[in-house]
């Protein structure tokens, strides 16, 4: 004769065996050494965001163009009511921009009082590496306008460079958008 379970005698019998196998998962300290941040390339070069400085990624939207700006800053979306100036990161560090429009992806950051869409010629979602494995990187290995954003890289088959959204919504250069 089977002996019959109240439905509270059946979850605790569940909770109690869900609790040992969950023994060997692990704990979130374990899982705390990875660095996780956005992939995205600019022409030949491959950066990525840290997590929390992009708020989300979207395709290239349809923008106004704006009169009397600088020739990075593309115009304006509206992003569920609200207007997201687009900016041209290649054009802004000097760079031409990828001809495969299709894959074309803008960041959105969300910092302090700047709101605004970094156009990027390709995202590649979320990449994650080992904490231990992230590099620093000196002025001396850095070329060109971007240096001054970048955090230290990682290393794969190719090189991933940390690229600061944060830290360029806080750039003069990248605030001054006026001719």
């Amino acid at each position: 004769m089977t002996e019959s379970l109240t439905a509270f005698e059946l979850l605790l019998q569940i909770d109690q065996r869900c609790r040992l196998l969950a023994a060997d998962l692990p704990s979130q300290p374990t899982r705390q050494d990875r660095w996780s941040g956005i992939g995205f390339r600019l022409g030949e070069n491959w950066y990525v965001a840290p997590m929390g400085e992009v708020s989300e990624v979207l395709h290239e939207p349809r923008f106004t163009q704006l009169p009397g700006v600088k020739p990075w800053v593309k115009g304006v979306a509206n992003l569920r009511g609200r207007l997201l100036p687009i900016m041209d990161l290649c054009s802004f560090f000097g760079h031409e921009q990828s001809t495969l429009r299709k894959q074309r992806r803008v960041l959105v950051v969300e910092h302090g009082e700047v709101f605004a869409g970094l156009m990027v010629d390709e995202v590649f979602g979320l990449q994650h590496f080992a904490q231990d494995s992230l590099e620093p990187v000196s002025m001396a290995d850095l070329h060109g306008p971007i240096a001054a954003f970048v955090q230290g890289r990682f290393q794969r088959e190719q090189t991933w460079q940390i690229f600061s959204p944060f830290t360029l919504a806080q750039s003069q250069s990248f605030m001054h958008v006026a001719l």
